[in-house]
């Protein structure tokens, strides 16, 4: 029996993407298509050189692999939720009711089941605010009027 059968390379390829599914990120599926287009192409071509099957397993793992890089770096990620967990990026513009009064510019607020701290105006425990931004894990507020 052959070393560089075609068994041999789709037997590469296949171990490769099982080893892809066990969380290769991505590196192993390419490699192991290319070990399969080059068991493919000796299936078809039976007397290729072992030295080409290996240079052809070189090259279209290259590519592939530029393939794939390419590809992951061109896509543009547009999210329909931009301020997913970005919290504070959330609440802009909502109104609050402040739990902590606001003195000398420094307070806190109540969101849903938490309690924020807060920078604006002097403010009397009970009023409402309106959240205009965020430094950190501070809300910057102003009166709701």
């Amino acid at each position: 029996m052959e070393l560089f059968s075609f068994w041999s390379w789709l037997a590469l390829g296949t171990l490769l993407l099982i080893l892809e599914v066990f969380g290769a990120g991505g590196y192993l599926l390419w490699i192991g298509m290319a070990a399969a287009a080059v068991g493919v192409l000796t299936f078809v071509i039976p007397d290729l050189p072992w030295e080409l099957q290996v240079l052809l397993f070189a090259v279209f793992s290259i590519l592939t692999a530029l393939y794939w890089w390419r590809r992951q770096h061109s896509v543009v990620r547009a999210s329909d939720q931009p301020n997913l967990n970005l919290r504070g990026q959330e609440l802009i513009g909502k109104v609050f009711v402040v739990s902590e009064a606001i003195v000398d510019g420094r307070g806190k607020i109540k969101v849903a089941d938490g309690v924020w701290m807060a920078r604006g105006p002097d403010t009397a425990s009970g009023s409402r605010v309106r959240v205009v931004g965020q430094q950190g894990a501070i809300l910057l507020v102003e009166r709701a009027d």
